[in-house]
């Protein structure tokens, strides 16, 4: 097994994607013993590295670990393992950054897991409507990877801007007499 060097650039939005085509790929050839051992081997890796996860951030304390914060994958591995010392608001503001989606947030629900975001009116969240939701893929997946709470997303579409409207003097021309 290789080790990821140091400067390798690794996305956790497509190393997570890549694992739910695998899994995807596993299921559709009907053999649930050989998707059910796969799933449990995610889970297990999972585990382990959630551990290691977690018994760094104990040693390293919440100052300590706040500069690592800043990197999208060490954030997100964080929020995966529910470590990340940021509340999920922070880290949903992150998510949207990350996301470059023009999107207002509205409001987010911790009991039911919805997010509500208002989008600029004529397709201009940039979904384009491909995504049956509403929601951009990228959106969803940097939720996914900041804000695992975020369980589902509403998106209501901002009303256009009224037009403007310049009223200024005008020039009088002379009467004409007829």
């Amino acid at each position: 097994m290789s080790a990821v060097h140091a400067g390798a650039r690794v996305d956790a939005r497509q190393a997570g994607r890549r694992v739910d085509e695998v899994l995807d790929r596993l299921s559709a050839t009907g053999d649930r013993a050989a998707c059910a051992a796969a799933e449990e081997l995610v889970r297990v890796l999972m585990e382990f590295y959630g551990a290691g996860l977690a018994r760094i951030t104990e040693r390293l304390g919440e100052s300590g670990l706040r500069p690592l914060l800043d990197d999208d994958l060490v954030a997100s591995l964080l929020a995966l393992h529910d470590l990340n010392p940021e509340d999920v608001d922070v880290r949903i503001g992150r998510a949207l950054r990350a996301a470059r989606e023009p999107a207002e947030l509205i409001g987010f629900d911790p009991a039911s897991g919805v997010l509500r975001l208002r989008a600029p009116a004529a397709g201009g969240c940039g979904c384009g409507g491909s995504e049956a939701s509403g929601v951009p893929q990228e959106v969803t997946d940097a939720l996914a990877a900041f804000a695992p709470e975020v369980t589902s997303v509403e998106v209501e579409t901002a009303a256009p801007a009224p037009a403007l409207l310049q009223i200024g003097t005008r020039t009088h021309a002379p009467a004409r007499v007829r």
